[in-house]
Order: C-alpha cells, then structure tokens, then sequence
C-alpha cells in the first residue's frame, strides 16, 4: 500500500484544520479516546469542533488559529496518508514551506464568502515552485453560499487565470463544506450540479507523480569506520537506483570507482533505490566524505560556481542585500556563499516577476544569483527536486535565513 504525503494550505479560518478532522472523522481513523476528546473541548460549543483535531498547542486553541505544521496520518483501504496542516498567517510562512517541501499533494482551501486571497496565491506559489505541482483547490463553506453554483464557478475561474503563470501538473476544482461533511467522504445531496469525485476519491485514486528522475544521485551523510579493514559510506539515495558492479563518479574528485557492496539494515542487498537509507562500499580508496556524491560514471554533468536560484526569504531580523555573505546548505554539504544580484521579484498578486530593488524582505520571493566558494553539483530543481534544494544559513546566529531551489548554473 502506497502513502501519499498531503498538506492543507490557504488563508486564515478557510477551515483547514476542521477539513483534516472532517477526513479523520468520516474515514473512522479516530480513536475513542481522541473522539471523547474532541467532545470535552467541544462541551461549551452546540456542535463538535473537528479542527481541534490538529490545532493541538495550547496557543491554538486559545486564539483559533493553526501555529505550527500539525502532522496526521490515516489510511482507508486504498492508501495511506499523511496530512501536513500548515498555518495561514503571513508570519508562519517558514512553516508552510516546510510542510510543502515534504509534500506530494496541495489542498489550497478557500472560503466561498471571501473568495481568493493574498495568502491563497501566496500559498499557491510556494507550493508550486517549491515542489508541490498538483492542486487540489477546495472551495470551503459552500453551506454559507447557499450551495451556489454560480460562486464556485467564479471562485474557480479566477483562480484558473492565477495558475497560468505557475508550474501546475494537474488541478482539481473541489465544492466542499468541511463542517457538515459536504463531498467529503459522500457527493453532496446539497449540490446535485457538482459532478465530480469526492475528496476522498481524488486522494485514493490518483496518480501525483513527484520530480524525482532517475539519475544516480547517491550524498554522503556519515563516514563509517569500525576498523582499517571496513570504510562504508552512510547516506540516502536522492534519486535513481545503484547496483552491487555499478561503476559511478565521484564528486568533487571526479574519480572514477566501482560498488563493491551495499547495505541496507545492516544486512548486504544487491541493488538499492532512491528513498533508501543504505551504506555504499566502494572497491577502490578515494576521497570520499560527507557532503560529497556519487553519480553515473559516464553521465555528462555541470558544476560551476555562479548559479541562479529561486529563494523564500525567511529572516524576520535581517533583509536579504547583494554582498551578503551565507552558509549554504545543500543536503549534507555546506559551503560559503555571497549574494551576487537579486534582479528579480516575484509579485505575489499576479505570479510575475518584476525589477527588484537589490533587496528582500520578509516572505518575499526572488531570483537570486548567488557564487559559492566551491562547485556544487546541482539538478534543476523542477526535474529531480532532492538535488535542487536547499537553505541559507546565517553566519553569526546559524539560523535558517532562507530556502532555495536551484534553476540554472551561470556564466562568470
């Protein structure tokens, strides 16, 4: 049985956290003692919160609102699923990227009242350039519309006209009232003129393919030494598959080596995939520590120092400014590096890049050139996202200042 990786995104109080206690509830994947609960919270209210499900910090539920990224899991027969309910606020948005990167899936909640807001798109970009390409947008509270066609329509085709300026693999149109349950787990009585899939066939029926090729793409995340006559190499394989005989390259040394063995708990197996935590031992001796690849032997690659990124800046202290020095972390690999250019800003209102002031602020999206102090091999981020990505971290405080996704290498 698969397991697809899902999170909830949109503007404040569009009902995402009640929307996963709706999907807990209606699939039967709550305890009774979770159940019991949720009605003792519920005691001084004339209906059952589901949202107090995931909104478990006290924080939470003391102001009604989601904080951080809430992490649920359940399974029908079909699949299993594990939810990411990322907050709304601006000032969270650290934290939806973080659920986002470990996503396959979006449900982009709206409320039919209010329409798409700026942390609808917002919400949607990030998801859309940091890895998440299918959409699933869940038009919320249709009970308080009156179950109107004519508003889901509208709230659609906006949003259709957003998306085509974004990486969108597959988009589905959702009319939903998470609170009564409405196209949730059953097609709504309340809305005859919806003919679609429920929530719950779209997420056990479809394919959402994630940007993971299969080139070999194999870092280093820990030396192993027991003793002179063992070194193994500790690590997840990013991408593509590796063989007992494999001949691969070395990166940065560029030597060429061959698999002499590989280990996955401890017990010798004879080829691994990506996803796979295993150790690789290698036939010959090279320089070989963490932070460093192993990829085909004979592929055609590019590494360079200059290079053209897409950043989410996340530093609530400092701004981004050109001449501004990071650690960049790619993996396990960290290397220095200083901003060179920030030509272009994302506007978050109409998906469209335009003239940067050598500047970013808080939550701001940006192209950005940055020049590393060593070559780091990079994929284009949008055809094998494990070798795309990565953060900036600050030199003084060590705190993540902003996350990344390579695009191209440039010219020096």
């Amino acid at each position: 049985m698969d397991i697809l990786r899902f999170l909830t995104a949109g503007s404040v109080d569009d009902g995402k956290s009640t929307l996963i206690g709706r999907l807990l509830y209606d699939t039967h994947n709550l305890l009774q003692d979770q159940l019991e609960a949720i009605e003792r919270a519920s005691r001084n209210k004339d209906f059952l919160d589901l949202s107090l499900i995931t909104d478990g910090l006290k924080a939470e539920r003391e102001q009604g609102i989601t904080i951080d990224v809430a992490y649920k899991y359940f399974q029908t027969a079909r699949r299993k699923f594990i939810i990411a309910d990322c907050p709304g606020h601006l000032q969270y948005t650290r934290n939806m990227i973080t659920g986002a990167t470990h996503s396959q899936l979006a449900l982009i909640l709206v409320d039919a009242r209010k329409g798409i807001q700026e942390q609808t798109k917002r919400h949607t970009i990030i998801c859309t350039k940091f890895g998440v390409q299918h959409l699933v947008l869940c038009v919320n509270k249709m009970d308080l519309v009156d179950f109107s066609e004519q508003v889901f329509q509208e709230i659609c085709a906006e949003y259709k006209g957003f998306l085509e300026r974004l990486p969108v693999k597959t988009i589905h149109f959702l009319p939903i009232s998470a609170f009564w349950g409405d196209n949730i787990a059953q097609l709504s009585s309340n809305m005859p003129w919806y003919k679609g899939k429920t929530l719950i066939q779209i997420l056990e029926n479809e394919n959402f393919s994630e940007n993971i090729s299969e080139r070999k793409r194999f870092q280093v995340q820990l030396v192993l030494r027991p003793h002179q006559d063992y070194r193994g190499f500790a690590g997840t394989i990013m991408s593509g598959s590796f063989k007992k005989g494999d001949k691969v390259k070395v990166l940065p040394s560029k030597e060429l080596n061959y698999v002499k063995h590989l280990e996955l708990a401890g017990k010798e197996i004879n080829e691994a995939h990506a996803g796979q935590a295993i150790v690789v031992c290698l036939q010959d001796e090279v320089p070989f520590s963490r932070g460093d690849m192993l990829i085909e032997a004979d592929e055609n690659y590019s590494e360079n120092q200059n290079i053209r990124v897409l950043l989410a800046w996340l530093d609530d202290r400092q701004i981004l400014q050109v001449g501004k020095k990071y650690w960049l972390q790619k993996g396990s690999k960290l290397v220095k590096c200083v901003v060179k250019a920030i030509p272009r800003k994302l506007n978050i209102q109409t998906a469209t890049y335009e003239t940067a002031d050598n500047s970013l602020y808080l939550n701001e999206i940006a192209e950005v050139h940055l020049r590393l102090a060593e070559p780091l091999h990079f994929d284009n981020f949008y055809e094998n996202a494990p070798n795309g990505n990565f953060i900036l971290v600050d030199e003084q405080s060590n705190q993540t200042s902003a996350a990344g996704v390579f695009e191209e290498y440039l010219q020096a």
